[in-house]
């Protein structure tokens, strides 16, 4: 048998194929063991580690530098020690390192906590969630968007950062920015509806954050007040990627079922194809609500909201201008082909005259004053977060090993299920 040379690649010496034909058999018995322990020993190969072949055969990510080898790597780490799969320049982030001071928010596989960083005494905004919880639920690829999409999002104003991510045997953890103005949902709770240029104010900034995500291709798919945050200066945060949609091309379409029933576009609800409009859609929805109190085609039956959206034509009350009712129109069109911004995206609601007040390089500077100040005195200033969340005990499990009674199978499935998971930027991107 002749092995040709690659120029692009490592030469293939029969002694470098009986070593790589000796990991894979490795690997084939060891799959009974579990591909974590693999892993671990494979990345003690360096040669191995390095080589096309192995990576396609195995789906490996990038393989570290040379120098940022360990020669003496540790044994593969127990299940109550921090398991760290994923390639990151920051491995050693741990639960520990935190001080976890308040419950801010909860999900459904888990919460979101203030947390001040022992070393650099700066607070951050934790999502810890339950591994268990996610793969009984099958929403792996929904937390691995999640964090593919915060891994983009360094330098948009508008959108919340990631600083890292890591994982321990049972939990994920993100490290977001901290942003404590309130959630949108709660300063419209409290003040019901919001005059016509707050809102002008508010609807630009999300889409601002709505057209850089599409130009990365990206849907968002799950706008609502709740994931709206107010930062301590009263600018727009967007949060929260778990439905977003990667990959989807100006004219790609998806048909996942998924969202929020009172924002629920009607191509969605359908159950057809549907693309980047249905942010818009969403759009229109938020500012609806933002001016009137209730979202559009509101009702406490479900089954009737949903027949709403279908079916029943949008009204609009007289209490606001022409340019605010032509947006909403243009916006809350049934017919995705003729909605505002089917043909050109972000820039027909960019230019659309409800906006003109608006100077877009000023707003994406944040040179534009806000129009509310949630005037917060500092990191410890909680006034602004629903006291059903702050009044709840910290969970003492939160910088813990895991339950012992979490089976070590399961341990092995949850920590194969987030493979690179594990993530911190370069100096270079905050910069």
């Amino acid at each position: 048998m002749t092995i040709k040379a690659d120029t692009a690649r490592p030469a293939l010496t029969y002694s470098k194929m009986r070593g790589i034909v000796a990991i894979l058999i490795a690997f084939m018995k060891q799959r009974r063991m579990g591909l974590n322990d693999f892993i671990q020993k494979l990345a003690t190969n360096s040669y191995a580690c390095k080589h096309p072949e192995v990576h396609s055969i195995l789906n490996m990510n990038p393989p570290p530098e040379p120098e940022l080898m360990n020669a003496n790597p540790s044994p593969p780490p127990s299940p109550s020690q921090q398991i760290n799969l994923g390639p990151s320049s920051n491995p050693h982030a741990k639960p520990s390192d935190f001080n976890f001071l308040k419950v801010i928010g909860k999900g459904s596989f888990g919460k979101v906590l203030l947390a001040l960083h022992k070393n650099d005494e700066k607070f951050y905004a934790v999502k810890v969630l339950q591994k268990k919880a996610i793969l009984k639920k099958k929403e792996e690829k929904h937390i691995m968007s999640e964090r593919n999409v915060l891994l983009k999002n360094v330098k948009h104003p508008f959108l919340v950062g990631l600083h890292y991510s890591f994982q321990t045997a049972d939990k994920l953890y993100f490290v977001l920015d901290y942003i404590n103005g309130g959630e949108l949902f709660y300063h419209l709770q409290r003040e019901r509806c919001f005059l016509e240029p707050r809102a002008r104010f508010y609807a630009a900034e999300i889409a601002s954050a709505l057209g850089y995500l599409h130009s990365l291709n990206i849907v968002y798919r799950d706008l609502k007040p709740e994931n709206i945050l107010l930062d301590s200066q009263g600018h727009i945060v967007l949060t929260d990627f778990g439905l977003c949609k990667e990959n989807i091309e100006p004219n790609g379409t998806t048909s996942t079922f998924c969202g929020t029933p009172e924002y629920l576009a009607p191509e969605v609800l359908h159950k057809q194809p549907y693309d980047r409009t249905v942010d818009w859609w969403c759009l229109g929805a938020v500012l609806y609500e933002m001016l009137y109190g209730l979202p559009p085609f509101y009702s406490r039956n479900t089954a009737e909201m949903y027949d709403n959206i279908l079916n029943k034509p949008l009204q609009l009350k007289p209490n606001i201008s022409n340019s605010a009712r032509h947006l909403l129109e243009g916006l809350l069109q049934k017919d995705r082909t003729k909605r505002l911004g089917a043909k050109d995206d972000f820039m027909e609601i960019k230019v659309h005259i409800f906006f003109s007040p608006i100077n877009w390089d000023d707003l994406n500077a944040k040179k534009l004053t806000p129009p509310f100040n949630p005037n917060v005195t500092g990191p410890n200033d909680l006034r602004h977060f629903d006291p059903e969340f702050t009044d709840e005990p910290v969970p003492g499990s939160i910088g813990q090993s895991p339950d012992s009674t979490l089976a070590s199978a399961s341990i092995k499935e949850a920590a194969e299920a987030f493979l690179g998971f594990s993530y911190a930027p370069s100096v270079d991107s905050f910069l």
